[in-house]
C-alpha cells in the first residue's frame, strides 16, 4: 500500500508523506496437491520479481496440503501474491507474520 497517490497529498500538498513497503509476509495457505510445491512457488516468483519465496508443507490429506509461504523482498505486492495463490487453487487461511517499512517520501517535485 502506498500513500503518495492518496488523498493525503491532496490535503497536505508539499508535505512529506509515508510510503509503506511490505518487506516480508508469512501466509498459512491451503492448496491442492497439484501444482506441486516447486511449481506453486515458481508461479508466485514469476509474478513477484525481486522477491524470495519459501514454502514449507505442514500438513497433507487426501486432496490438499497446508503450507506456510514466506515472501520476502524490497516491496512485496500483497495483492499480486493473493491473486496468484487464488489462481492456483489455493486459499489463504491466515497472515501469520508481516514486516513493513514506513519510507518517507517528499511530494515536492525535485
Amino acid at each position: 500500500m502506498r500513500y503518495h497517490d492518496s488523498p493525503f497529498t491532496a490535503i497536505y500538498p508539499g508535505v512529506t508523506c509515508p510510503m509503506i513497503h511490505i518487506k516480508r509476509v508469512v501466509l498459512d495457505v491451503l492448496k491442492p496437491h497439484n501444482p506441486n510445491a516447486l511449481d506453486f512457488t515458481t508461479a508466485i516468483a514469476e509474478k513477484a520479481p525481486g522477491c524470495r519465496i519459501k514454502l514449507t508443507v505442514t500438513a497433507m490429506d487426501e486432496k490438499t496440503e497446508t503450507v506456510i509461504v514466506v515472501i520476502e523482498g524490497e516491496q512485496v505486492q500483497f495483492n499480486v501474491i493473493t491473486e496468484v495463490i487464488s489462481s492456483l487453487g489455493g486459499s489463504i487461511h491466515s497472515i501469520d507474520e508481516v514486516d513493513v517499512e514506513n519510507v518517507p517520501v517528499d511530494t515536492e517535485p525535485a
